[in-house]
C-alpha cells in the first residue's frame, strides 16, 4: 500500500472534500467496531500529547476522541501500554505530558542530547528566591527582600520571569501598589507537580531551616522602597 492511499483509508484523518474545503476531523468514528474505535482514540491522545511543547489538557484531548469517550481510561490504557517504556505520561500543572522515566536520567546526561522542556538552570540564590515566591504567592519583590534579609534585586525577579517560572500577580493593597508575583504553569510542569498543593510541606522546610514565614508580612516597608515598575 502507498503513503497515499495510507493516508486516505486511515480512519477519520482530516482531508480535502470534493469542494475543495477542508473536512473536519471525525472523533465518533462510528464506522469502525468498538475495538479499532478505541485504539484509534488512544492512539490520537498519545500524538496529540507527544507533539504538545506543554502539557496538554482534558479539554484539548476532547477535541479528538468522541463525546463518550472516557479520557482517564485512555489515559490508564496509555499508561500501561508504556509500562516498559523508557518514558511515561505523567499528570502534570493541569494536564499530560510525556516525560522520560528518571532511571534514565543519567542516560540521558551522558549522551548530551539536546532536551525538550525541563527547570532551566538557575544560581542557588535564585532557586530560594523562586522557593520563597511559590509558598508566600502573591508576594511583592520588598516581602521577599525581608524574608532574605537582603536586596532582591530585579535581575534576579527577571531572570526568573524570562524562564517562564513567575508572573506578576495583583498589585499589593500596601503603600505604593507594588506589584506581586505568583508562579506560573510552567514552573508546575518544570517541577513535575500538578497543582501547588504537591509542594513540600512548609513546616518541614521550616524545621530544616530552609524557608521562614516570618516577618514577611511586619512592619511594611515605605512606599519608595516597595513601588516598582513590572
Amino acid at each position: 500500500m502507498t503513503m497515499a492511499e495510507t493516508s486516505t483509508t486511515r480512519p477519520g484523518l482530516r482531508g480535502r472534500s470534493s469542494d475543495g474545503g477542508e473536512r473536519l476531523l471525525d472523533r465518533e468514528l462510528k464506522a469502525l467496531p468498538p475495538e479499532l474505535r478505541w485504539r484509534e482514540w488512544m492512539l490520537r491522545v498519545e500524538a496529540v500529547i507527544f507533539a504538545s511543547s506543554e502539557p496538554v489538557t482534558r479539554e484539548v484531548l476532547a477535541r479528538v476522541v468522541g463525546r463518550d469517550c472516557s479520557i482517564d481510561l485512555l489515559i490508564d490504557d496509555l499508561h500501561e501500554e508504556l509500562r516498559n517504556r523508557p518514558y511515561e505520561l505523567v499528570s502534570v500543572a493541569g494536564g499530560w505530558q510525556h516525560r522520560s522515566r528518571s532511571a534514565f536520567a543519567d542516560a540521558i546526561r551522558a549522551s548530551q542530547a539536546p532536551t525538550r522542556g525541563g527547570a532551566a538552570a538557575l544560581s542557588e540564590f535564585e532557586a530560594m528566591v523562586l522557593m520563597s515566591i511559590a509558598y508566600s504567592q502573591p508576594v511583592t519583590r520588598g516581602e521577599l527582600s525581608k524574608i532574605f534579609g537582603k536586596e532582591v534585586s530585579r535581575d534576579v525577579i527577571g531572570s526568573l520571569r524570562g524562564a517562564g517560572f513567575i508572573s506578576s500577580g495583583p498589585r499589593s493593597p500596601t503603600p505604593g501598589a507594588p506589584y506581586t508575583y505568583v508562579t506560573t504553569k510552567h514552573f508546575l510542569s518544570a517541577f513535575g507537580m500538578e497543582t501547588l498543593r504537591d509542594l513540600p510541606d512548609m513546616e518541614a522546610l521550616e524545621d530544616a531551616g530552609l524557608l521562614s514565614r516570618q516577618d514577611v508580612h511586619n512592619e511594611p516597608l515605605s512606599a519608595g522602597a516597595e513601588s516598582e515598575e513590572e
